[in-house]
């Protein structure tokens, strides 16, 4: 079975080198994936023979964690070959924060440059950049064929990225970015003359590819684009938003099922707004009070004060951490700000460290929205992204070493996700957002995740408009606006993703109510949180197994100190 594991890890690393840049594997850094029909026909081959391959080893001569590993093996292949049958939606591969659009330049902050031989490598990469736009577009045209054309706003929001790429200064753009950490101790010609490769690279092979990719999104795509882009609206959509559900929650639940889920926790999300806004002396309604809440001094004077608010926040979290759980990653993370062509309503977001334990885990946070977000955001969504959610989990899962590579590299957006929104909620149990208004921006935070489940099951399933899911985020939420828009948009080119923070979370805390009616005075918070986390990430129903395992174990085993 381990056999079946490493083959399969190295033919992927080989066929998504990009994969394996992200995961720290840079044996084939100089090289950009094969996309298109011959490539999926191929990846398709590769995933049903492994399949075939994992069914053939009988469960019965495996233990325990390698039968479970063998399961999830199979899981994630059904899953890959699931979304395979749907050309239309597979090729239509431009979205609101990622795609070809995005490829290079989030690449590029990943991309070592510590030898000549890794220097080399980037400067291969870019070379081959034009050959892979040409691939992307002839892509875009397949799925422009099959009646799948991303929505205008999507297309609109590629544009503007595009088009912050394109006009950039090159000398300081984000392609140049590996370029201005090139090795301390380097001699001055030596940096001056790999700099002028870098930059002559992305003057040939970046920008024109760019620019080509642009033309296509507006004189090909933008006059046949919907208005809206709910999956109903595309040939065959409810059949691909139905898959995106279930793989994106790891559950059966229909999308009214979901849509009503949402409500409901609204509903109590605006229970606690109105016991916060009692408590703040705000005797007016929610609208109002967030009016009356956006005042300048709650709000940076600065991109570099928010990215030292930002970091702030993560010293305050480290030291609860042992607090919280068991034992802990050694790897550390740091704190960024996002590439500036992603624009000010870009979600913020984590980068993960490499699988070997090379480098950080990073979150890349949008500090161009110092006008747009308020300073009490910040104690949630920073435990969100770093500890103790996405940080704590990934790296703690990069370090399970008695776990096959796939485990401790791999994901499930309802586990990740719905870690990542239990982390929020933690750190609300224990005290860690200290005033009224911290708390208010923890109550917006899950009010938020809540408001998904309803927008996006509306947009794709119910037949809303665009214009509705935006007026729904907005009441429900009260976020500024311009996110709230660019949320939606995210919605509509990334269907179902949405709904896995919620989702988790509340499967997540379920479990642990079930363990700690069980266990009583025995429950351990920091042990519980360990036993999350510490099988890497799983799918939902699978989570439930392990910790009621747990659970059981603890039942009878002697009380610890």
């Amino acid at each position: 079975m381990h056999d079946i594991f490493s083959r399969h890890w190295e033919a992927m690393a080989r066929m998504a080198p990009e994969w394996g840049t992200f995961r720290g594997d840079h044996r084939f850094g100089g090289e950009l994936a094969q996309v298109g029909p011959q490539a999926e026909a191929q990846r398709e081959t590769l995933l049903r023979g492994f399949l075939q391959e994992a069914q053939g080893v009988s469960a019965a001569g495996l233990n325990e964690r390698d039968r479970l590993s063998r399961e999830m093996f199979i899981y994630n292949l059904n899953a890959q070959l699931a979304l395979a049958r749907f050309e239309g939606y597979r090729s239509m591969n431009l979205g609101a924060l990622r795609g070809p659009h995005t490829l290079m330049s989030g690449l590029l902050q990943q991309q070592p440059v510590d030898t000549a031989e890794q220097r080399e490598q980037l400067l291969s990469r870019l070379a081959q950049h034009p050959r892979r736009i040409q691939q992307e577009m002839a892509q875009l045209q397949r799925a422009q064929q099959l009646g799948w054309v991303s929505a205008k706003p999507v297309l609109e929001r590629v544009l503007a990225q595009l088009d912050g790429q394109i006009r950039a200064n090159v000398a300081t753009g984000p392609f140049m970015e590996p370029w201005r950490r090139l090795p301390p101790g380097m001699p001055t010609a030596e940096v001056a003359r790999w700099r002028e490769r870098g930059e002559a690279a992305v003057r040939r092979d970046v920008l024109p590819a760019l620019q080509q990719l642009r033309d296509t999104v507006a004189q090909r795509l933008m006059p046949q684009a919907p208005d809206a882009g709910g999956m109903q609206r595309y040939p065959g959509g409810e059949a691909v938003y139905a898959e995106l559900v279930r793989q994106n929650t790891t559950t059966r639940k229909s999308p009214q099922e979901i849509h009503e889920l949402g409500l409901a926790q609204l509903a109590q999300l605006h229970e606690e707004f109105a016991k916060l806004r009692e408590q703040m002396g705000l005797r007016m309604n929610f609208t109002e009070a967030v009016r009356a809440l956006s005042t300048p001094d709650n709000y940076f004077s600065s991109p570099q004060a928010m990215l030292e608010g930002y970091r702030a926040v993560g010293k305050r979290l480290d030291p609860w951490m042992p607090r919280m759980f068991i034992e802990l990653p050694r790897t550390p993370y740091g704190i960024r700000p996002m590439a500036e062509h992603l624009g000010p309503g870009a979600a913020d977001n984590y980068t993960g460290p490499p699988l070997d334990g090379s480098g950080p885990g990073w979150y890349n946070a949008n500090v161009l929205a110092y006008q747009r977000r308020q300073k009490w955001a910040l104690p949630s969504l920073v435990a969100h992204e770093t500890v103790p959610g996405h940080h704590m989990q990934i790296a703690r899962a990069r370090e399970l070493g008695d776990l096959p590579a796939f485990r401790r590299g791999g994901g499930y957006t309802a586990f990740s996700e719905g870690w990542g929104l239990y982390a929020e909620r933690i750190m609300d149990e224990v005290g860690f957002y200290e005033t009224p208004q911290d708390r208010w921006g923890f109550i917006q935070a899950q009010a938020f995740r809540a408001a998904r489940l309803v927008v996006d099951t509306g947009l794709h399933a119910m037949g809303w408009t665009r214009q509705k899911a935006i007026d729904t985020m907005n009441a429900q939420v009260g976020e500024n606006p311009i996110f709230m828009t660019a949320e939606v948009d995210r919605y509509i080119s990334t269907p179902a993703q949405a709904l896995a923070y919620m989702t988790g979370q509340l499967h997540i805390l379920d479990e642990r109510e079930r363990a700690r009616q069980a266990l009583g005075g025995r429950f351990d918070l920091r042990r519980f949180n360990n036993s999350v986390i510490d099988h890497g990430a799983v799918p939902l129903d699978v989570l439930s197994s392990l910790l009621r395992e747990w659970t059981q174990t603890q039942q009878a085993s002697p009380p610890k100190a």
